[in-house]
């Protein structure tokens, strides 16, 4: 018997393209997963291809389709989601260079890349009002900076390039050949104001003409989007009979305006019932997801915008419609944890183990910190860590202090090199991790929201440490989705709404959003360690701006 309609949703993360075939009600029938190319020309540069990236979203999607047993015809719409890259193109669309090596291939700054520090430096001094927009300090990671970047650095690729693209945005004109912008990309991560419309009037002239873009107001905005809509509005005539061809589909398929990865997995998190309860509004506010991956994202929505120092937005209508999100974020979380891991002496002889027992690496190193609770005869593994803190900021800070500059620190090393040094390392590394996020969500408190319960999503989420450390080190219950692969879900969300078998988002996200496991924060002596553990998270903090400070003139 034939499957129904079904939804594509295509995931463009940091390192592979995805691609899931999904029911209305939110059941994923198949996927699969194809590698990405990655460049690091130098320090703080990290580059992709977008040719690279369409085609690996092509086999991505004939793997799913297999995997389904589904065929082309069934698949009744299509959403994209990406990181926040910035991607190149000339006028014949060909790609173009953002790189020092000059190779047109690698014309993809990812959203990682920390060339354009100096610029967001000197855009942050301006203290320019669209900056409370964006926590009121604007990140490397977002794409004005990097386009002052190539601007001033790079002038040939500046002059050459007719569409500047977030890379969600990329696919789907890629997909349709339509240049409309995604309302989540341009107000997230280019300074449109979303709440002044969205027929191109949420640029702010001035802003760009302050930092130095004044061609871009010139131009109208011409190659950066004149034309912005809401996620999940039915672009074009659908997909073309190129990108058919391309991606194995039938031409005509409707494409959803796109929208950012994280946020797709607030689209596939938060529309999820919990204990019985359907989510409104009001208990929205109660609720983050906690989306999980080389870094993580943190994202709250409200009814009135919520300005937080540090912490990205309010952005008007950027996840769901007609609410304020907010978003926290951490630019290394498993990148930080899986550094931790593989730069350690013991690391290559637990790989083999691993690799011989088929297990993973994680899985080794927790049955190893549960030995050694037992052997040290501690009351809670997250007590093995008394002497071992990590301060977690190797890639910097993305909120709350917002500071791309800071570094990680660790204290308490000894000269072991053993697995169980590494096992306690490790375990170190994902406590450092939720105390980052135990720091946003009191920043987002003090301001307004009620968060005491996260809906997460990830690589993490696969991990019991990771999952038990953060709930009681927050405080806060997590709730698993019945769809793991929720980043997947929410694009699938988007080509839902694009068929028009929902009649917006909000209704989509009811209908294919579902809750599965819960975890509990333990209280007692676990809550009374976190806290005073929490107190040294913040002292690692201070004692580094001192010693920058007594270094700083030498």
């Amino acid at each position: 018997m034939p499957h129904p309609a079904l939804f594509l949703g295509i995931d463009v993360g940091t390192g592979s393209a995805r691609a899931g075939l999904f029911t209305a009600t939110g059941r994923m029938l198949g996927s699969a997963s194809q590698p990405i190319k990655m460049w690091k020309p130098q320090p703080d540069f990290v580059e992709q291809s977008s040719d690279d990236i369409w085609a690996a979203c092509g086999r991505a999607v004939r793997g799913a389709l297999k995997q389904a047993k589904a065929t082309p015809a069934q698949v009744a719409g299509i959403g994209f989601d990406a990181t926040c890259s910035l991607v190149c193109l000339d006028a014949r669309d060909r790609p173009v260079t953002v790189s020092p090596t000059g190779r047109a291939a690698q014309n993809v700054i990812v959203w990682m890349d920390h060339r354009a520090i100096p610029q967001a430096d000197r855009i942050n001094q301006t203290k320019h009002p669209v900056l409370r927009y964006v926590g009121g300090v604007i990140s490397p990671e977002m794409e004005t900076p990097k386009l002052l970047w190539l601007k001033e650095n790079l002038p040939a690729t500046w002059r050459r390039t007719t569409r500047f693209l977030d890379l969600p945005d990329f696919l789907t004109y890629r997909a349709t050949g339509d240049d409309t912008r995604s309302l989540c990309t341009t107000v997230c991560k280019w300074t449109y104001l979303g709440h002044k419309g969205t027929a191109g009037g949420g640029w702010d002239e001035a802003y760009f003409k302050q930092i130095g873009l004044g061609d871009l107001a010139q131009e109208k905005f011409a190659r950066i989007g004149q034309t912005i809509r809401p996620m999940g509005e039915p672009l074009g005539r659908g997909l073309t009979a190129q990108a058919a061809r391309e991606l194995g589909l039938q031409p005509g398929i409707p494409v959803g305006v796109s929208i950012i990865d994280a946020h797709a997995g607030g689209l596939g998190l938060l529309g999820a019932p919990v204990a019985g309860k359907k989510p409104t509004p009001a208990s929205l506010e109660h609720r983050l997801a906690l989306i999980g991956g080389t870094s993580s994202c943190h994202m709250a929505v409200s009814a009135k915008p919520r300005f937080i120092d540090g912490i990205w937005g309010p952005y008007y209508s950027a996840m769901i419609p007609g609410l304020w999100l907010t978003e926290g974020g951490q630019s290394a979380t498993g990148a930080l944890i899986d550094h931790v891991i593989f730069s350690h002496a013991a690391a290559a002889p637990l790989v083999a183990e691993a690799k011989k027992t088929g297990r993973t690496i994680y899985e080794l190193l927790n049955a190893r910190l549960d030995a050694l609770a037992k052997v040290r005869r501690v009351r809670f593994p997250g007590e093995l860590t008394r002497d071992l803190h990590i301060q977690p900021d190797f890639h910097g800070n993305r909120s709350p202090r917002a500071d791309p500059t800071l570094k990680g620190t660790i204290s308490g090393l000894t000269l072991s090199a053993t697995a169980d040094d590494l096992a306690l390392q490790y375990l170190a590394a994902v406590q450092a991790v939720a105390h980052g996020t135990r720091h946003i969500l009191a920043e987002m408190n003090r301001k307004g929201y009620r968060i005491d319960t996260l809906l997460a999503c990830g690589g993490g989420t696969k991990n019991p440490v990771f999952l038990r450390e953060h709930a009681d080190i927050t405080g806060c219950r997590i709730v698993l989705p019945k769809e793991p692969e929720a980043v997947l879900l929410g694009s699938a969300v988007l080509g839902a709404v694009a068929s028009g078998h929902f009649r917006g988002v909000l209704p989509a996200m009811a209908a294919m959003n579902a809750a599965d496991k819960v975890i509990t924060p333990a209280k007692g002596a676990v809550a009374r360690y976190h806290t005073a553990k929490h107190r040294v998270f913040h002292r690692l903090h201070a004692d580094f701006l001192a010693y920058r400070k007594l270094m700083a003139g030498a």
